[in-house]
């Protein structure tokens, strides 16, 4: 029981600092990414539907 204490401690200790700087903006960068390639991928979508693509015909 004092093992599984002290490494929550260790764990507990090392992640208390985690927000970064670089660590905030990577973060950030990955969200607009994300975001960014789903919207491309509704815009892709929704011009296909528009321009009639037939999705069934192989």
């Amino acid at each position: 029981m004092e093992k599984i204490i002290l490494i929550r401690s260790i764990y507990t200790e090392a992640f208390r600092n985690w927000k970064h700087i670089l660590l905030k903006n990577y973060f950030k960068v990955f969200t607009v990414i994300c975001f960014t390639l789903i919207a491309i991928t509704i815009y892709a979508f929704i011009f296909r539907l528009s321009t009639g693509y037939a999705f069934g015909n192989l």
